[in-house]
């Protein structure tokens, strides 16, 4: 049995279900044994009662999860890197693990992955596994134009662009980050799109209770509301269609979004869940403001598109580069005006799952696999 060891950002049992862990799901289904590690904890998330922090101790404190062929576990540390003056130094990003317990890499040669055919990192806050375990090759995944984000450290940026350095190969979601990539000189470099679980959101589910009182088409949305979400945008379109329902679905950082009888905001909703809420809609929303985030934006290669489509429903977006290159049925607009009035002439007239099944993540992993067989 093959092992690949993960290290990412994302903890396992997060509501926000990324590539990584789909990734991990497909090499589990096609018989590889797979350890998905993801960013430590520390007494400092209890300080700041950080989403999700109850899952992540409970993982922690059970020395692990298990799930088929994926064990699961993160570190509980007594610093971890943060960009907050005490946390965000380059030594402490590098450095952070040997203030942990107990130690990952013992833990992870415990469980027998001390030696991984591969080594993949979506995050470089574990770059350290490079030098610790023994890996036979080595993957980066870039998923997101991480400078763009508020969060993300001057050291952690150094670290992501001293990994791509160090891995083996590079792959990339999106073309807009090929430039970005490059500046790094990596060894190799390969574009890897995202992708669908298609038999997830494809299989039928039952309407969701909080639509079944809902008159008129629902727009839905899901996701995190934050600083790239057009509020603005939003709330012009629920004000210009009273008649259509705008369902949100996500944790909302954002304090414009005011009430208005047909705008939803539901919270989060775990990812078994999701694929009902999406069925039952009349159309899935990508409302992100690409003028206020450019070198965000541009680089993205939505996950939710794919999900959407895979769900049967059409995607009505704002227009970026990355969108205009996927040549997908959905329906981009320039303007708010535009994308108003796609809303309120929408007809559904896309093979969206046809479209959606060509980019499976089953296919995305055979991809991987093929860059070191």
């Amino acid at each position: 049995m093959k092992k690949i060891v993960m290290a990412c950002a994302n903890y396992w049992t997060s509501p926000f279900q990324v590539g990584s862990h789909h990734f991990a799901r497909a090499f589990a289904c096609q018989g590889w044994k797979v350890a998905f590690i993801s960013d430590p904890i520390s007494p400092a998330h209890l300080l700041k009662q950080t989403p999700g922090l109850k899952s992540r101790f409970e993982i922690y404190c059970k020395g692990g999860i298990r799930e088929e062929n994926i064990w699961t576990y993160l570190s509980g540390s007594l610093l971890s890197p943060y960009n907050h003056p005490l946390l965000r130094s380059e030594w402490l990003h590098k450095n952070w693990q040997i203030f942990s317990f107990p130690s990952l890499t013992s833990k992870l040669k415990h469980q027998g992955f001390d030696k991984p055919d591969l080594l993949y990192f979506d995050s470089p806050t574990h770059a350290f596994l490079m030098k610790t375990l023994s890996p036979k090759y080595s993957i980066y995944r870039l998923a997101d134009y991480n400078k763009a984000f508020q969060q993300t450290a001057v050291a952690k940026k150094h670290l992501e662009e001293k990994l791509m350095r160090e891995v083996d190969c590079v792959i990339y979601t999106a073309k807009g980050l090929e430039t970005y990539v490059k500046s790094a000189q990596p060894k190799r470099m390969e574009f890897v799109p995202n992708g669908v679980d298609f038999s997830h959101f494809a299989h039928s589910r039952e309407v969701p209770l909080e639509y079944q009182n809902l008159k008129g088409p629902i727009a839905v949305y899901v996701g995190a509301i934050r600083e790239w979400f057009d509020t603005d945008l939003l709330m012009s379109a629920a004000r210009a269609l009273p008649n259509m329902n705008f369902v949100l679905i996500g944790p909302n950082e954002r304090k414009k979004l005011q009430h208005l009888p047909n705008l939803h905001l539901l919270g989060v909703r775990s990812w078994k869940e999701i694929p009902a809420y999406l069925q039952h809609a009349t159309v899935g929303l990508i409302p992100f403001d690409v003028k206020g985030h450019p070198e965000l934006i541009h680089r993205v290669n939505p996950l939710k598109l794919y999900e959407y489509m895979a769900s049967g429903i059409p995607v009505v977006s704002t227009k970026w580069d990355e969108l205009e290159h996927l040549k997908s049925p959905a329906h981009l607009a320039s303007s708010k005006e535009e994308f108003i009035h796609i809303l309120k002439d929408l007809k559904s007239t896309g093979d969206y799952k046809s479209f959606a099944e060509k980019h499976d993540w089953k296919e995305r992993s055979r991809q991987i696999i093929s860059l070191f067989s």
